[in-house]
């Protein structure tokens, strides 16, 4: 392949797209790579659609590699299907819905679980059939609330998405694993840097379930990791270990009048000062009041979280806590619409009584005593204990982590970072094939229910990612894989320079490598410079001032290491360079 860049459809830019926040947004349009055309849709020019197929075909090779077969579906599909899952109503907002001429129902989908089961149903019926591993990279859509960050969290995408049907549970065990071992090996060919974190299913359903996470400091995503046994984890999938049961006896509860302490600080320091508790904000109990929504109902149920007041409502767990419900924090509307909830003030003492639902923190366990409010203006109670003076209904994974948690699994300290989903794998199980009667007749006659694996990967976001992870000051830095060309020949422009630069471009294309050539007449070296570095190629050669002793100025875009060859060895060492 060779790509001049004097007809090349492209035109970088000096300047920040004014929308763009990251790295990857910015440099992306910089670079001509992509365009913006509504929030959350971009058009994809000649360079960004090479490197969204280069990603692709890695994905593509190690899907087939893996014996996965490949499929293609519409991304306009009838409400049906969605409706037989519950996900029409689950999906709430986020689903893409639309009406044909003739009133009927339709969506733009955001995931095929419901097509690809009906496929297989159509088309096996026998246990010879199984297992069977299908996949399609398609476009999807979401109707993000807040899209943002260029590709990162796009209304439109591009997503490979795959299934695995098997006869029973250790079956889908191995082809969980098998795809593990797939997404290794795509992100490892990718260049990527990612952990391999536990994660909660959400809307998906199933059971088991892993994320693969880029680590980046603009990740919308939460991990926590432990550099003691290895774990790690999704931020809404952490579990808190919790403490054992406290069996001491404790001072009857108390209410205490507490005027100006609006915050848990101030509390604690009144308190402190003025009763001798001796207590600290971990010692407090703060009680939040959500309304969740049931997608797709007018039903709305009032819930109260319970934390300790060192710790805040985290509250993409919370909403992974309570999916496919959605949680809204009260408003000052809603407090006046239940008078027995005293803002700044509410105590877990009276919930019961109100018929509202009560849920913990884990470390809420019976006999812990707590301060906390007395349901009165300006007055807190003291010695509230759980299990005597309030009964939870439950537990929930809702406060926030911090660094130095105790780690699940040894129990030693978490740390805690930033990431970018890149990848998601779920075991199903019979969610989709029991709405859909996905069965296979045994080789007694008797109906065997299929058990199901979905597997993801964000194709288009992982063009995105790779620029965050990989870029500098001066511009993007693609690995190999993926780049649009191997090598970036700038052909200064003066006497014969761009003539021998066309003619190398010529050769080395004849030898297999991919190559971008800067033949443009009457742009300046130092124009030629700054885009050879913003577009980001592995290896950039200058045909420049050295020709006149026979010398060219070969590059590594990653190290910026240099080095001067001679022009007669020029496509051998360049050759080498690439293929390394």
């Amino acid at each position: 392949m060779l790509l001049r860049m004097s007809t090349l459809f492209l035109r970088t830019l000096r300047e920040d797209p004014a929308d763009a926040e990251l790295p990857s947004h910015k440099l992306l349009v910089r670079a001509g790579y992509i365009r913006r055309v509504a929030p959350g849709v971009y058009s994809w020019l000649p360079l960004g659609k090479i490197v969204l197929e280069n990603i692709a075909r890695v994905v593509r090779e190690e899907m087939d590699r893996m014996g996965a077969q490949e499929v293609l579906f519409p991304a306009l599909l009838p409400r049906e299907y969605y409706e037989a899952t519950g996900r029409w109503t689950e999906y709430g907002d986020t689903l893409f819905r639309l009406k044909d001429r003739k009133g009927a129902d339709y969506l733009l989908g955001p995931t095929h679980e419901e097509m690809f089961t009906d496929m297989v149903k159509g088309e096996l019926s026998s246990y010879k059939d199984f297992p069977v591993t299908l996949y399609q990279i398609q476009t999807k859509y979401r109707d993000e609330a807040r899209p943002r960050a260029g590709l990162l969290r796009a209304r439109e995408f591009v997503m490979k998405d795959s299934y695995s049907f098997d006869l029973d549970d250790d079956g889908l065990k191995r082809s969980y694993e098998a795809h593990r071992e797939t997404y290794i090996r795509i992100f490892d060919r990718l260049g990527l840097d990612y952990r391999i974190c536990f994660a909660v299913s959400g809307a998906m359903g199933g059971s088991a379930s892993e994320e693969f996470l880029a680590p980046c400091p603009n990740g919308e995503d939460t991990f926590v990791a432990c550099h003691g046994c290895g774990y790690a984890a999704n931020a809404e999938a952490v579990v808190t270990p919790a403490p054992p049961a406290v069996t001491a006896e404790h001072a009857p509860m108390q209410v205490l009048d507490t005027p100006d302490t609006p915050t848990i600080e101030t509390l604690v320091s009144y308190v402190n000062e003025h009763y001798g508790l001796g207590i600290t904000a971990a010692d407090t109990l703060k009680n939040v009041v959500v309304k969740v929504r049931t997608p797709g109902s007018d039903e709305v149920k009032v819930v109260v979280i319970g934390v300790p007041g060192d710790r805040e409502v985290d509250m993409k767990r919370l909403e992974a806590a309570l999916a496919p419900g959605v949680p809204e924090i009260f408003t000052a509307e809603d407090f006046a619409a239940h008078p027995a909830l005293v803002r700044g003030y509410i105590g877990p003492q009276i919930l019961k009584s109100l018929g509202i639902t009560y849920l913990v923190d884990p470390r809420i366990v019976p006999g812990s005593a707590w301060v906390t409010g007395a349901n009165q203006p300006g007055k807190h109670a003291a010695h509230v204990v759980a299990g005597r003076d309030f009964q939870p209904d439950g537990t929930i994974e809702a406060a926030e982590i911090k660094p130095g948690d105790a780690c699940p699994r040894c129990g030693g300290p978490l740390s805690i970072d930033r990431g970018i989903e890149i990848g998601h794998i779920f075991q199903l199980g019979r969610k989709y094939s029991d709405a859909a009667g996905l069965d296979a007749l045994g080789p007694d006659g008797k109906p065997i229910r299929i058990t199901m694996g979905s597997y993801g990967i964000g194709v288009s976001r992982l063009v995105a990612v790779i620029a965050e992870q990989r870029h500098d000051e001066l511009g993007l830095v693609w690995p190999r894989e993926v780049a649009p060309a191997d090598v970036h020949i700038v052909g200064t422009g003066k006497e014969n320079q761009i003539e021998v630069a066309v003619e190398l471009a010529e050769t080395l294309e004849s030898r297999g490598l991919r190559v971008l050539v800067d033949d443009r007449p009457g742009v300046s070296p130092g124009v030629k410079f700054k885009d050879a570095e913003l577009l980001g190629m592995p290896t950039i050669v200058i045909v420049g001032r050295g020709l006149a002793n026979g010398v060219l100025e070969l590059r590594d875009r990653a190290s910026g290491a240099r080095e001067e060859i001679p022009l007669g060895e020029a496509a051998d060492r360049i050759v080498a360079a690439c293929r390394g």
